[in-house]
């Protein structure tokens, strides 16, 4: 039987190529020839060769920490980066060490 092939042209969102495109250089294959391997592999499982999941709206600190204790978190750590000279700052981690086994 005659090897015949067929184009296929799909949409892709241009930033998602680039890095798709980047990474299968980093591996020695093109988008065609990985096309062509997940179409096979998803013949030879006779369906998706993967999970497809939506992504979990939590993330791992929210196992730990409420959302409002995040934002909290978030609110104090930008207002340390606007005002760091409010805030003690050591140069070697003797000192650090001190500070921290203090009682003060």
């Amino acid at each position: 039987m005659e090897n015949m092939t067929s184009a296929i042209n799909v949409q892709v969102d241009a930033k998602d190529k680039e890095l798709a495109t980047n990474i299968l250089k980093n591996l020695g294959l093109n988008m065609s020839t990985y096309i062509n391997m997940a179409i096979k592999q998803l013949i030879n499982k006779d369906g998706v060769p993967f999970d497809i999941t939506l992504p979990k709206e939590e993330n791992d600190l929210l196992q730990y920490f409420t959302k409002e204790e995040l934002k909290e978190t978030a609110k104090e750590l930008a207002y340390m980066k606007k005002h760091p000279e409010e805030y003690p700052s050591y140069n070697n981690w003797k000192d650090l060490e001190k500070a921290l086994l203090s009682d003060e």
